[in-house]
């Protein structure tokens, strides 16, 4: 694989889109996330401009303040002309009037500070909308990623999605705030200078203008260019981000594995390709600037020479002159700052494309119409024939039926791969079966509004996670009306109440980096007592004691053990002494249910749970 192809590949990796998910129950394809170039510029636009639909006035306001302080600079950069005609050098050869000339200066200094305060005033308020319309926006982008469903998370890299909430909706806060006002402001400053400069002389009028259309294409063709450059830049930057954040999370299984180089070459690769798409993006939209400066000064040049020949041959002023010479600089400058904001546009248009790609993410479908809730849910759970696949043309799950009845302990054993995660997600409807029913205490889940579903589930993974906060609200996160009574009866029931009290502030100690000053088996201990004050009749033990050691294991076990008493429980381990006291045993391989029964009668049978019970096969 040469480098190129290294760089599309990490690129696909951590920029877009992760690789197919290694879930235990074997989860496979990606959904590709829209990126790269603007496909619908016109769209894009009308879609953020919306957000300011309910600033109208401000931006009005905003509008106003801009005409009125161009009209101020255009009337102030004017009055240079009878200031010089009438009191510095008189046409009719009189001397100077220095009490007129003072009068003029501070006449033209009060116009110009009319043109400043309305700058403040319209600078304040568009800082003013923009902020507000980007607080619109993360709102949408948060409450839009609250609706997606796992599969989403399952399929794309946290770092590029925090690159999306960062410096994609900072590209576009740019836009908002100042490049739409420098838009406007240079059209009309263009407009009027114009009319001025008509007004003051009609033939270096046209000497002026003949050298804009060349400004023009000019900008044009740059900015075109660097807006392929620019969409690249930010899809490089959220890959950058994305390796990093994989990279940080996972540092000790980088130690370990002594991965330091291969990850620090990797990361080259990325930062290599952003640097690149960099140095385009930030040249094309830098060289606007000189390219059109030096048109400038070349269209201010041939100005002067033709005006100095009309003052000597044909009479025109010199005040006139001085003005238009002037308006001839001043004509081109927002022709420049139009250029140069062009390339803000293209960028602000690429982060917003990535912004509303996550907002057109199809979201977790809604309950039905019908649907009810289920009170009091005993827990009575079945599996009618479930047909499922992660991918519609690959089966994970073929035909299984099974239930469980209140209180009672079912337990799945198997391979990597076999389908007990798969079939726990389900349950959960994080996704939805593709054939069969799955129905509690014999209401069909499709019918159940789904926080009602999941509000009666309560999940203890291997993969513990703790927020930033206390333990004790750590723990109420599994129902935040509890009180602090009742969490410290969760905790005792998870056997946590021990080591809570010996941490420095009990359960106001701070947890911070997912529990990072605590060790796994405590960080479970908490994850157990936060299940078990949500008081849910159903629980699912997914691996929930195999990152510890066996003397932890026997430890949180106990605390399980209280947890699991009047639940309807269903637990996946590798660890096939931790099922031995369950009710039924489904041995899964290849998305079926090969044996079922208890540990007594699978031992009997000498089948494939004998052969991995006695160790004459291994769960890989």
């Amino acid at each position: 694989m040469d480098n190129a192809q290294r760089v599309e590949s990490l690129k696909r990796r951590y920029g877009r889109s992760l690789p197919p998910a290694k879930h235990k129950g074997g989860m496979g394809g990606k959904k590709m996330m829209k990126t790269g170039t603007p496909k619908n510029t016109k769209a894009t636009i009308k879609r953020l401009l919306s957000y300011l639909n309910e600033f109208k006035i401000r931006m009005g306001a905003a509008l106003f303040a801009v005409v009125v302080g161009t009209l101020a600079q255009l009337s102030g950069a004017y009055m240079l002309r009878p200031i010089i005609n009438q009191f510095i050098a008189p046409t009719d050869g009189s001397p100077g009037d220095v009490p007129g000339l003072l009068r003029g200066i501070l006449l033209m200094a009060a116009v110009m500070l009319i043109g400043v305060a309305a700058n403040y005033v319209q600078a304040r308020l568009m800082l003013t909308v923009a902020q507000n319309a980007l607080q619109k926006i993360r709102e949408d982008l948060f409450g839009k990623m609250q609706t997606l469903p796992v599969r989403f998370y399952d399929t794309n890299n946290n770092g590029d999605l925090i690159s999306r909430f960062s410096n994609d909706v900072d590209t576009i806060g740019q836009m908002l705030s100042s490049t739409l006002v420098q838009l406007f402001s240079g059209a009309l400053s263009i407009v009027g200078t114009l009319l001025l400069m008509i007004y003051t002389n009609i033939w270096l009028t046209l000497v002026t203008v003949v050298l804009v259309p060349i400004m023009i294409n000019a900008g044009k063709a740059i900015a075109m260019r660097s807006q392929k450059y620019f969409s690249a830049q930010q899809a490089s930057l959220g890959a950058v981000n994305g390796y990093i954040e994989e990279t940080i999370s996972g540092q000790k299984v980088v130690k370990v594995f002594c991965h330091e180089d291969v990850a620090e070459e990797e990361f080259e690769i990325l930062n290599e390709d952003l640097r690149n798409n960099m140095i385009h993006a930030q040249f094309f939209g830098g060289v606007i600037m000189p390219v059109m400066g030096n048109l400038s000064q070349l269209n201010y040049t041939l100005t002067a020479c033709v005006g100095g020949l009309l003052c000597v041959l044909r009479g025109f002023d010199v005040g006139g002159l001085t003005v238009f010479l002037s308006f001839s600089r001043q004509f081109s400058r927002p022709i420049n700052e139009i250029s140069m904001q062009l390339s803000n546009v293209f960028s602000a248009l690429a982060g917003a494309e990535r912004v509303f790609a996550i907002m057109d993410e199809e979201p977790e479908p809604e309950d039905d119409k019908d649907a009810e809730v289920l009170e009091p849910m005993k827990g009575f759970v079945e599996l009618k024939n479930v047909t499922f696949g992660y991918n519609p043309d690959k089966v994970i799950l073929k035909d299984i039926s099974l239930y469980a009845k209140p209180g009672q302990k079912i337990a799945f054993v198997g391979s990597t791969g076999a389908g007990k995660t798969t079939i726990t997600n389900l349950v959960n409807r994080f996704y939805d079966i593709q054939g069969g029913e799955i129905t509690i205490d014999g209401k069909n889940i499709r019918h159940l509004k789904k926080e009602n579903l999941r509000q009666n589930i309560a999940m203890v993974l291997q993969d513990t996670h703790l927020f930033t906060g206390t333990v004790m609200e750590n723990i109420r996160y599994g129902r935040l009306d509890a009180t602090d009574e009742e969490v410290i009866e969760a905790a005792k029931t998870a056997s946590a109440y021990s080591f809570i009290m010996r941490l420095p502030s009990g359960f106001d100690t701070v947890l911070e980096g997912d529990g990072a000053n605590l060790s796994q088996g405590q960080r479970q201990l908490l994850n157990i007592a936060r299940a078990a004050i949500s008081k849910a009749p159903i629980l699912i033990l997914d691996e929930a004691t195999s990152s510890v050691d066996t003397r932890t294991e026997k430890h949180i076990e106990t605390g399980m053990d209280r947890l699991m008493a009047d639940r309807t429980t269903f637990i996946i381990a590798h660890r096939l002494s931790t099922v031995r006291n369950s009710d039924a045993i489904m041995v899964l391989e290849n998305g079926e249910i090969i044996e079922r029964g208890d540990h007594e009668d699978l031992l009997a049978q000498k089948g494939r749970y004998y052969q991995l019970y006695t160790g004459a096969v291994e769960l890989d």
